[in-house]
């Protein structure tokens, strides 16, 4: 029997110190922990497929708590069944004891226990993870409605950019000269220019006074 170990954090920002601690009284050898940096929302992760394709029958696969397998609620249930039915390695999960596949009841009280605890954790998961994604949209929604913007920060335009402009627009200078005049990037100069020639253009329509 070997040991391995799973560890997911959703970013790199996010420390897996706590993950790696919990599993040091289990002797586990450094090259069979897999971590992955990456959102719960699937199995698609580079380094659980590589453990998945390492797991033979017999083994033993530790978790700190059912969210770092995943939080997708019919997908925990499918790759649980996968990994005790198909492979036939055992999970151990930390943080709830009666998750602990070695410990055969070897009666349909026992079986059925677990699996309820597991649909029940499965289904926090998930759930978890819906709510976070709700409150962050929602935060979202209401920082724009106070004027907050999101993104990379607006290119300051330099003073004398209007005046530029004019002299593109008369043919006095090219894009790539007038960019260089104002000490800026040809395309954020373009983009811009070309954003205040198209508003030049629909106020002029606007106010009727285009042909």
């Amino acid at each position: 029997m070997k040991k391995y170990a799973y560890v997911r954090v959703s970013t790199k920002e996010q420390n897996i110190d706590r993950q790696i601690l919990a599993l040091e009284s289990y002797k586990i050898p450094k090259k069979n922990i897999y971590c992955d940096y990456q959102s719960g929302k699937n199995f698609e992760r580079p380094a659980y497929q590589k453990l998945i394709r390492k797991l033979k029958k017999g083994d033993l696969l530790i978790i700190k708590s059912i969210d770092r397998l995943g939080r997708n609620y019919n997908e925990i249930l499918t790759q649980w069944q996968y990994i005790t039915k198909e492979i036939k390695a055992d999970i151990l999960v930390l943080d709830m004891d009666l998750l602990d596949t070695r410990k055969k009841s070897g009666n349909l009280t026992g079986t059925l226990i677990s699996d309820l605890v597991l649909q029940i954790f499965a289904y926090v998961a998930q759930t978890e993870r819906e709510i976070t994604h709700q409150r962050q949209a929602e935060g979202i929604a209401a920082a724009k409605i106070k004027g907050v913007r999101f993104g990379r920060p607006e290119y300051p335009i330099p003073p004398d950019f209007q005046a530029v402009c004019e002299e593109c627009k008369s043919g006095k200078l090219s894009i790539r000269q007038a960019a260089s005049k104002l000490g800026m990037n040809p395309s954020t100069f373009y983009r811009k220019y070309k954003k205040i020639s198209d508003k030049s253009v629909s106020d002029s329509r606007h106010f009727g006074t285009s042909k």
